[in-house]
């Protein structure tokens, strides 16, 4: 336990929370663009079950990712997997306003910008249009999550556990919380962008280093 206390163990453990942080902010405004072009009725429904199934897909993931980063290659190829997401992020937080208004009134369920209306604007789409997109946002964004933290923590196990558990918490039960958090303060998703930008050239980094001398191995027995 005195491990958590070290200057590496703090500095993972604070890259975590705003990893966390961000990632649950995101994967939030995502189910509530997915949902906003909904009937109110059914707009309820997808977020919930979307919150859900994110929550669900995040404690799935921790139990395999950490494991699997320990197979040779799979820790570099989680980084470029990081990269990617860096990117996506990036587009994500220039998308326009508007945008990201519907996705926070259809999460809030309240007309935020005073039209009359909640998430008016957003294009319509059928229940089931709906689910796919939330269903295949939450596969990607729960293991980019569980990768992200496993990247920082590295080999801090408390901080990596707690890291794992925020994760679930936060996207559980203050989902909606965040989302709007990172829409009135969007500094803090770009510092979060750059902490997993740091995060995934680290583990590309590592897993290069890692993979060097198996690939060697290799080349000297052809």
């Amino acid at each position: 336990m005195i491990e958590f206390f070290t200057s590496t163990a703090m500095i993972a453990f604070l890259q975590v929370v705003m990893i966390d942080l961000v990632l649950a902010g995101d994967n939030a405004i995502v189910i509530g663009l997915a949902a906003a072009g909904l009937p109110k009725d059914q707009r309820t429904k997808a977020i919930l079950a979307g919150i859900a199934a994110a929550t669900i897909l995040r404690i799935a993931f921790a139990g395999v990712t950490t494991q699997l980063l320990q197979i040779v290659g799979l820790l570099f190829a989680g980084g470029i997997l990081l990269l990617w997401v860096c990117w996506k992020m990036w587009r994500e937080l220039r998308t326009s306003h508007e945008a990201e208004q519907e996705a926070t009134e259809a999460l809030a369920n309240a007309d935020l910008n005073a039209d009359g209306t909640i998430a008016g604007h957003a294009p319509r789409k059928t229940f089931r249009q709906a689910a796919v997109q939330i269903l295949i946002a939450d596969v990607s964004m729960s293991l980019d999550n569980v990768l992200a933290v496993a990247g920082a923590a590295r080999d801090h196990p408390y901080v990596l556990v707690f890291g794992l558990i925020l994760s679930i918490a936060l996207m559980g039960i203050a989902a909606n919380f965040i989302a709007n958090l990172l829409q009135k303060h969007r500094w803090i998703a770009y510092v979060g962008l750059l902490i997993i930008l740091y995060v995934a050239g680290e583990m590309v980094w590592r897993g290069v280093a890692e993979v060097q001398p198996a690939v060697g191995a290799i080349l000297s027995a052809l």
